[in-house]
């Protein structure tokens, strides 16, 4: 895990800081439009704790790009299966599907320090930022 292209052309790099790497099944879904709008709404407060927010699918970085754009994002959206898997966040889903598993990790200049799996889109955001605050204020 290193360093991935964004949607805005940007390089992200996991492995530099804290990182919140939220993993989402698809753009312009209605569970992941509103985690990416909570993470988006929320972000100035990841922001003053020193944490960068960063959306992972598989989506095309084109797909990523019209989404952040209808949305508003203000955080880069990367795309890699690879990664996916490699994190654990692919496996079984219903109706005996194989995708995507939403779920949330946090590093720490690219130790992993906190995973989050299966999680419910709505409300989940706020959580992973109590997390983040409760660490930071112990670290």
């Amino acid at each position: 895990m290193s360093c991935f292209t964004a949607h805005t052309g940007e390089k992200v790099c996991l492995d530099k800081g804290l990182v919140v790497l939220y993993v989402y099944p698809k753009d312009n879904t209605p569970g992941c439009t509103v985690e990416a709008q909570e993470f988006n709404q929320l972000l100035p407060e990841f922001e003053r704790l020193g944490v960068k927010v960063v959306g992972l699918s598989k989506d095309s970085l084109e797909s990523h790009k019209r989404f952040a754009q209808k949305l508003g994002l203000r955080f880069p959206l990367i795309s890699s299966e690879d990664l996916i898997k490699e994190l654990g966040a692919w496996g079984k889903k219903a109706f005996g599907r194989e995708g995507t598993i939403r779920s949330t990790f946090v590093f720490k200049d690219g130790q992993l320090i906190q995973s989050w799996k299966n999680v419910r889109a709505r409300g989940h955001a706020q959580k992973v930022l109590e997390w983040v605050r409760e660490w930071t204020s112990s670290h």
